[in-house]
């Protein structure tokens, strides 16, 4: 291979940019039409003059110095322009979800922030404090007239298989903790809350009887139906937290609105009843119990009586036996006394003296002599 000119550049032209194309390198890609490279400077010139200060008017002077100046320019300029695209703000209620070559690299926290330019980085900012809310049932922003119009959405069939009507709000917002997931997991997320909400509410609602529902369970279900809505979610990975479930004034359908009320008039009739029945039974328990109490408190006392008499009977027994024994005939004779005072104490008693002498039988009227009870 012929080498060229030792005055010429490695591209086979020559330092001031003047003379003929000759032999360059192998391999390399023939030198364009100097005419042509010339015409191509100038449009350069002309179009950049302003900006960095070249003269009006006249025409280019040819000097290969100049042009890549020129250009040397312009290319630090786009640099700088394209390094600067980067630059970008997170407000407060925001966060920057960084892209590398389409794949989640970092989260930026709010303020100004910086990622390599367009293709190398990317970013997305969602914001992750507002909170967004999902209707079911109904549409705030609508009059129903004529009849409910979200029938599909609201009608649910209870745990005592009964049919209710369920109007719900979802509030919801961006998890600050995984803004990826909100942005990449899910086609949708915005669009999957609501049958996710209505799947929850559908459950929880199955598993309570319809007199729950509309009077004390309210609250309950709102809790249940979030924490099954956070859990599903979650198992999704899709970055969404569930804030709150408020729900409207539970209803049954209008065709079955007055049997329904005969219902609830039935189940008042029959806790007036069960009212009354407790009252009673609150009244006659603990009086049979007092009842039961006293009459135990009597049988005890009869028992300690009984036994203590049947001890002191025992005791006078051994101790007459014991006079007895020293001596029988007093013994007998007192107790003989004795028996005869306990038996004849109610009876009129005429004493008669069979040792008195001269025929007459002295008689002592003691019946009449004892003095008579005031009346």
């Amino acid at each position: 291979m012929t080498k060229g000119n030792g005055n010429r550049g490695p591209w086979g032209n020559g330092p001031t940019g003047g003379g003929s194309s000759g032999g360059g390198g192998g391999g390399y890609r023939p030198e364009p039409p100097q005419a042509d490279l010339d015409e191509v400077l100038r449009k350069a010139q002309q179009a950049f003059k302003g900006m960095f200060g070249g003269g009006a008017g006249g025409s280019y002077s040819g000097g290969n110095g100049s042009s890549g100046r020129t250009l040397i320019l312009v290319g630090l300029a786009m640099l700088v322009l394209w390094m600067a695209s980067g630059i970008y703000r997170v407000n407060s209620d925001e966060l920057g979800v960084v892209l590398r070559f389409g794949k989640y690299h970092r989260t930026a926290s709010p303020g100004l922030n910086y990622h390599f330019p367009y293709p190398v980085e990317t970013v997305q900012i969602p914001s992750v404090t507002s909170v967004n809310k999902v209707e079911v049932g109904f549409r705030s922003g609508l009059s129903e007239t004529g009849g409910r119009t979200f029938d599909k959405e609201s009608l649910m069939l209870t745990g005592d298989r009964n049919i209710v009507y369920i109007d719900f709000e979802v509030q919801w917002k961006v998890d600050v903790n995984s803004p990826e997931d909100f942005l990449f997991n899910v086609r949708d997320p915005a669009g999957m809350i609501k049958p996710v909400a209505e799947s929850a509410m559908r459950e929880v609602i199955g598993r309570n009887d319809l007199g729950d529902i509309l009077t004390t369970a309210q609250s309950k279900i709102a809790e249940e139906t979030k924490n099954i809505m956070q859990e599903m979610l979650d198992s999704y990975d899709a970055g969404i937290e569930i804030i709150a479930v408020n729900l409207s004034r539970p209803d049954v359908p209008a065709p079955v609105i007055d049997e329904f009320q005969d219902v609830k008039r039935a189940e008042q009739d029959r806790s007036t009843a069960e009212s009354v029945a407790e009252g009673y039974r609150n009244e006659i328990i603990p009086r049979a119990k007092g009842l039961s109490v006293k009459m135990i408190q009597e049988a005890e006392a009869y028992k300690n009586k009984v036994v203590a008499e049947a001890q002191g009977d025992v005791a006078r027994f051994l101790s007459v036996y014991d006079e007895y024994k020293l001596a029988k005939d007093v013994t007998r004779k007192r107790i003989y006394l004795e028996t005869m005072e306990e038996m004849m104490s109610g009876m009129q008693k005429v004493i008669v003296d069979q040792k008195s002498g001269n025929g007459v039988q002295p008689y002592l009227p003691l019946q009449q002599l004892q003095p008579k009870a005031a009346k």
